[in-house]
């Protein structure tokens, strides 16, 4: 999944590459993750598949960001550092949750539930934050429930087991929409950089202990499953959400956050071509509505 960073707001820049073809490179990005999880399940467990997507991603990007953020991580208080701390648990559930999700139920179903993100952020904004809720957001979160439902009745017929990979999905969703709240308040202290990496280093200590201490094997893999974890962190974490942060510097955040909603579109297409796994009429139904409803919730909201 494209876990959407928080936003910063365009700007005036002058910019040489066009900003749609980086957008478009973005998509193309995040649309591979669930065909690379799947590859790497097969020798690895689903939790050192999360620990080791964040932890080669921390490594990649250490050199840059321990030579130019230090500065504005001194400058940081007690409560940011707690507020990182948070968001890089609530990052390492996410990733835990979809990614055992993607062992449940299809990479279609799993892509647009986990997809539902923006509408939970919506909803705590306005029960926990007290945050305004307006009618398009309200009248999306209602498209999105119907097509989630669609999904979930479909595969209750399926057995429970797919079901829980359905639910698996939606906190996954959860989850990553408390990091995107937590990292909206943090991002006005921090470049993105200097953001992205603590909570990367930290969601992936938190999965790496976890595993640990649950006696997962994180080590003795053949040579294919680590290609398939190095291309999970390059390709979706780090030039996926690269992208789509570059970009929001450059075009409007709707325009960025409707292109955003062909990630689930990509990976259902990679996972048919590559996985060899169709899609049901039913995930399609309840994947568009979800696609509606996101569609016009955020249309307002960003």
């Amino acid at each position: 999944m494209a876990t959407m960073l928080p936003t910063t707001p365009p700007t005036s820049r002058p910019c040489t590459v066009h900003p749609v073809l980086v957008l478009g490179i973005g998509i193309l990005a995040v649309s591979t993750a669930s065909t690379f999880i799947r590859l790497a399940q097969g020798t690895v467990d689903s939790l050192a598949v999360a620990a080791w997507r964040l932890t080669l991603a921390s490594l990649l990007l250490a050199p840059w960001a321990l030579k130019s953020c230090r500065a504005e991580w001194r400058r940081l208080d007690t409560r940011s550092w707690r507020l990182l701390a948070a968001s890089g648990v609530m990052l390492a559930i996410h990733f835990y949750a979809w990614i055992t999700s993607l062992e449940m139920t299809s990479v279609a179903a799993s892509a647009v539930l986990v997809g539902t993100n923006p509408l939970f952020v919506g909803l705590i904004s306005h029960f926990i934050l007290q945050e305004h809720l307006r009618k398009r957001m309200l009248v999306g979160i209602l498209i999105a429930v119907a097509g989630s439902a669609i999904i979930s009745l479909g595969d209750w017929s399926a057995g429970a087991h797919q079901l829980r990979g359905d639910l698996l999905a939606v906190a996954g969703a959860v989850t990553v929409a408390v990091y995107m709240l937590i990292g909206r308040r943090l991002r006005g202290q921090l470049s993105l950089l200097g953001y992205v990496f603590p909570v990367y280093g930290i969601a992936a200590l938190t999965l790496m202990i976890l595993a640990f201490i649950v006696g997962v094997r994180l080590t003795g893999y053949p040579t294919q499953a680590w290609v398939w974890l190095v291309l999970l962190a390059i390709f979706p974490q780090i030039v996926g959400h690269s992208s789509f942060n570059w970009a929001l510097g450059h075009l409007p955040a709707t325009f960025v956050s409707m292109a955003a909603l062909a990630e689930p579109i990509g990976a259902t297409i990679l996972a048919w071509i590559i996985l060899q796994e169709s899609p049901s009429w039913v995930t399609v139904l309840g994947g568009l509505l979800i696609l509606i409803g996101l569609s016009t919730a955020t249309k307002q909201e960003l």
